[in-house]
């Protein structure tokens, strides 16, 4: 048996692709709990608390609380560890500047206005460091039968896919990247019962395992300014504006290695016989994008013991762009003595692409209740429209096919917070907080019922199923200085798809999933001055 090699590096990259994959936009539009000290032990429940640098960046009323200037900085230390099913856990440590900002308060001798605030911040809105691996022995399915099925279903032909002198099916076709490359790469061939369409590597009496990798980097920060003031010691309100910015890094790996598969007996592919398979594809993705939004928000105090706050956050109107390489790698080794000619190649060059993209709109309610002055009980409804973010081309023109999945695929997420502070003596106060947020992926797609559409050649995505905090910390205060820590534990579980649902000819469904569980620990301090 000769080894037979075949090696491509795609880098065409075609005028008229679809912008980011609507998973990956969900990726980007989320947020974790991220703030000062105070903010974060009390599991971010705040929208009806209010005078913490933090509310400048969750509920703009509550600057109106302030009665006097503060400035304030918060450093935090993460841990992190992600684990997939039951494979080996990967971690790492990161250190974060979580947030720093300034309130001006200037009083006023009105009957009705009685303080004008306003105030800068920095904080960060998200970090996408992560990493985890996997794999399964004994796959029932393969990455070559969904780009198989992919192909036939769309009626596409080996003229759409293959290349020749004149035409580059990457540029000119209308056929999936996916399928373009899957024909480059020999992982589908001509079908040999069913003359026309096409086949996967995986049939009867073939087996093997698949692994996976995803390595992701990057952040999310937003520069904030805030205008706001004190109506009549009852309502408190402002209104803010927040320029992001957005750096996400991701490598993606998944490769299969087959026994018994159904490879072709030479580059023509002009029989299919049984030998084994080594495959494998990478993906790499460079994303950066700039974007603003505005906040309005309230604090109403009918009474000293009670305060209800509402806030509004607009989508965050990002400005993206995209650099994306891919590289598909294979190995046949068929059980015929026949042997291929080398392969074409072409640089593993870096492509761009840019577009647009609008984030959710967030709906922020809350009520807290004060114990005299020892006590804070406070708690958090927020609603997050996941089915309202938008994909849009550089041109501004709206992506219809990518809002017509984003509206099948997501719902609504809501998130429950509460926290709770108690003052040991004036100068020494304790907290903690807990927060639980519900998946924004319909139930069908959740559980991979439903195929979902991918772009590019990348037909991998993943998503957060649930993700809650439960937080501690305290605080110290003497004269104008104060210091606060906190420590926030993150539970996060996500589940990661290798590609979209398989339908087989005997009605059933299937797809590779992998659970992943990602817990996330956080040190942080604040240290700040009140003057």
């Amino acid at each position: 048996m000769n080894k037979k090699l075949f090696a491509l590096l795609l880098c065409a990259t075609p005028l008229i692709m679809n912008a980011q994959a609507a998973f990956d936009v969900l990726n980007m539009s989320q947020t974790e709990l991220r703030g000062t000290s105070r903010f974060m032990s009390m599991g971010g429940a705040y929208t009806a608390v209010g005078g913490d640098i933090s509310t400048l960046n969750q509920n703009p009323g509550g600057i109106g609380i302030y009665r006097n200037s503060d400035v304030a900085v918060t450093i935090g230390l993460d841990f992190n560890n992600s684990k997939a099913d039951n494979l080996n856990s990967t971690s790492n440590t990161r250190f974060n500047l979580n947030n720093i900002g300034y309130v001006g308060a200037i009083k006023l001798d009105g009957e009705i206005l009685k303080n004008f605030n306003w105030g800068f911040s920095f904080n960060r809105r998200n970090d996408f460091h992560r990493h985890y691996a996997g794999g399964w022995n004994g796959i029932s399915s393969s990455i070559t039968n969904y780009v198989a099925g992919l192909t036939n279903a769309g009626g596409w032909t080996a003229n759409d896919l293959h290349a020749t002198d004149s035409y580059d099916p990457y540029w000119n076709s209308n056929a999936p990247w996916i399928s373009v490359l899957g024909y480059d790469s020999y992982w589908i061939n001509p079908n040999q019962t069913l003359p026309g369409s096409f086949q996967g590597l995986l049939g009867e009496g073939s087996g093997g395992y698949a692994e996976y990798e995803i390595d992701e980097k990057g952040h999310v920060d937003e520069y904030g300014v805030t205008l706001g003031g004190n109506c009549a010691n009852i309502l408190y309100w402002g209104l803010g504006f927040g320029f992001q910015d957005l750096d996400y890094k991701n490598y993606m790996y998944y490769g299969e290695s087959l026994t018994n598969a159904y490879v072709p007996s030479d580059m023509k592919a002009t029989q299919i016989v049984n030998g084994g398979a080594n495959y494998g594809l990478v993906n790499r993705l460079d994303t950066k994008g700039t974007g603003y939004n505005f906040k309005l928000g309230v604090i109403v105090k009918p009474v000293n013991e009670l305060r209800l706050g509402f806030a509004f956050h607009t989508p965050t109107y990002y400005d993206m762009r995209d650099l994306y390489s891919t590289v598909s790698s294979f190995e046949y080794l068929p059980d015929n003595a026949a042997s291929f000619s080398d392969g074409a190649h072409c640089g593993d060059q870096w492509n761009e692409y840019r577009y647009r993209i609008n984030t959710p709109w967030r709906f922020m309610g809350g009520i807290a209740g004060v114990i005299g002055k020892s006590a804070i009980v406070s708690v958090d409804y927020e609603y997050t429209g996941y089915n309202t973010m938008r994909i849009k081309y550089d041109n501004g023109n709206e992506d219809i096919s990518s809002t017509n999945d984003i509206n099948d695929y997501f719902r609504a997420a809501h998130k429950v917070s509460v926290g709770a502070e108690y003052k040991v003596t004036p100068s020494f106060a304790l907290r903690a907080g807990y927060s639980y947020q519900t998946s924004p992926v319909k139930k069908d797609y959740e559980d991979g019922v439903l195929e979902v559409n991918t772009v590019s050649t990348n037909p991998s995505y993943q998503f957060d199923r649930t993700t809650q905090y439960i937080t501690c910390g305290f605080g110290y205060k003497y004269k104008s200085f104060y210091l606060d820590m906190a420590y926030v534990h993150q539970a996060r579980k996500s589940t990661y798809n290798s590609f979209p649902t398989v339908n087989y000819d005997d009605g059933t469904d299937y797809n590779m999933m992998a659970d992943v569980k990602t817990n996330k620990n956080r040190v942080s301090l604040t240290l700040g001055f009140r003057f």
